[in-house]
């Protein structure tokens, strides 16, 4: 069923989320309003500042490519200034919302080559953790992967074929996929180390050498029917992280995996346990 942007407005200001959903366009889309506070760049500074660090050893090579040619770390970026250069690089560009949106228009801005990102920053008391989304976490997290050619298609079929998969009762199964890649992926290509891309990981400073460094962590190899049926976290550390080879194995599985049968097969039945894939 699709919500209107008035209804799903009130349904916001009710759970008490963030933004400032009353001035959603019919896409969700809002105006970026670059008027941040010195409060505001300092701790966007400050967020960057510690979280290169680690990304500067653990991330994959690609989203420090493009953490590097997009400039992300000086200031709150421009949103217009960033989407012209992504558009040059895989034909993506940047759009603002208030915070979580409907999965429909969510889907369509992906499928159109737009990613939605946040237009409020945590505060400087929320440094570690914050339960929504906000700029940092999709801006430091999401935007510089989509440099990657073969992420940026990735993302942009992950658009077009959502819909279609929860239609078929693959709500859970679909997300899962994007838990797992968009949000907690990791990459170890051949005869290079274990490499991090996925944005909760690169915009967590504690999450991003657990999964990463610690031998506490599960990694299991990528294969697209396991991490479809596999369960995950939202409030605590992954109990399973999924390693891709490479993002052609990722885009390859997506555009050529029997999505259909899957979702056939085993909707209605339990989440496989993370810890026992």
């Amino acid at each position: 069923m699709t919500i209107s942007v008035a209804d799903y407005a009130r349904e916001c200001a009710a759970q008490g989320l963030r933004g400032d959903y009353s001035v959603c366009r019919a896409d969700f889309t809002v105006a970026q309003g670059y008027d941040y506070s010195a409060e505001e760049q300092a701790v966007w500074r400050t967020l960057c500042d510690r979280q290169t660090k680690l990304t500067q050893r653990l991330a994959h090579h690609s989203y420090l490519d493009g953490v590097a040619t997009l400039g992300l770390l000086d200031k709150i970026p421009d949103f217009d200034a960033v989407s012209e250069k992504l558009r040059k690089l895989t034909g993506w560009e940047i759009v603002a919302v208030p915070g979580l949106i409907p999965a429909g228009p969510f889907f369509d801005h992906l499928a159109n080559r737009r990613f939605p990102v946040t237009n409020w920053l945590r505060t400087r008391q929320e440094l570690d953790y914050i339960v929504e989304p906000d700029m940092f976490h999709d801006f430091f997290g999401h935007v510089p992967i989509l440099t990657q050619p073969v992420f940026a298609d990735f993302m942009q079929m992950y658009g077009e074929k959502a819909e279609d998969m929860i239609a078929l009762g693959g709500d859970e199964m679909i997300t899962r996929l994007y838990w797992y890649s968009a949000e907690y992926g990791l990459i170890q290509e051949a005869g290079q180390p274990l490499k991090a891309f996925g944005a909760g990981l690169m915009s967590s400073f504690t999450e991003l050498q657990f999964a990463v460094e610690s031998k506490d962590a599960h990694h299991v190899p990528f294969d697209l029917e396991t991490v479809m049926r596999t369960g995950y976290e939202i409030d605590k550390f992954q109990r399973a992280y999924f390693v891709l080879p490479s993002f052609d194995a990722l885009r390859d599985a997506f555009a050529g995996g029997d999505l259909a049968g899957i979702i056939a097969r085993f909707k209605g039945q339990p989440a496989l346990d993370p810890a026992t894939v």
